[in-house]
């Protein structure tokens, strides 16, 4: 059986300002400076609903490991994965706080034994900004679970725990020969 509670969320998007105003703009002359494109992170409501956690099949974000993330024990995960499925779960203030720069540390269960998920905390697995995206580092959990180049990993945000879930899908059998 498919549970499929639904569950609100709004969306996060940045909100760019690239017009001046009146003000901002005559400021600008009596300084002779030029005006600075802002950007904010705000939240809408999507015309779309959330989307859908089958717990049949939860893993949105699917990846194969690299090897820059085996040696940094950092899972990259594209912007617009982790806009739609983390942050979209995310508290305003909390997604803000990570979308400028700031390290937010989350907890995390890995799953891949169903009958006895390993709880991760405290300071050991957080999400950090990059350059295109996130890094969620989990040096412990890749240490721990012996990840390797080509593993395929599934993620996604359970909004009921406000945690990170982790699976190993499956293992690249060519690197550990």
């Amino acid at each position: 059986m498919v549970d499929h509670t639904f569950l609100t969320s709004m969306k996060k998007t940045f909100f760019h300002e690239f017009i001046s105003s009146k003000a901002e703009g005559e400021a600008c002359q009596v300084n002779s400076t030029s005006w600075v494109v802002t950007r904010e992170l705000v939240e809408i409501r999507d015309i779309y609903s959330a989307p859908i956690i089958d717990l049949e099949d939860p893993w949105h974000i699917k990846k194969k490991i690299t090897h820059n993330e085996v040696i940094l024990g950092k899972l990259v995960i594209h912007f617009s994965k982790c806009f739609e499925y983390i942050l979209r779960y995310w508290k305003l203030d909390m997604a803000k706080s990570l979308t400028n720069g700031n390290e937010m540390c989350v907890n995390m269960w890995d799953i891949t034994e169903e009958n006895d998920p390993k709880k991760y905390e405290g300071g050991s697995i957080c999400f950090r900004k990059l350059y295109n995206g996130y890094s969620l580092s989990c040096m412990r959990l890749f240490n721990d679970r012996g990840l390797n180049v080509g593993d395929e990993v599934g993620l996604y945000w359970d909004p009921r725990s406000s945690s990170i879930m982790f699976k190993l899908l499956s293992l690249n059998s060519h690197s550990r020969i």
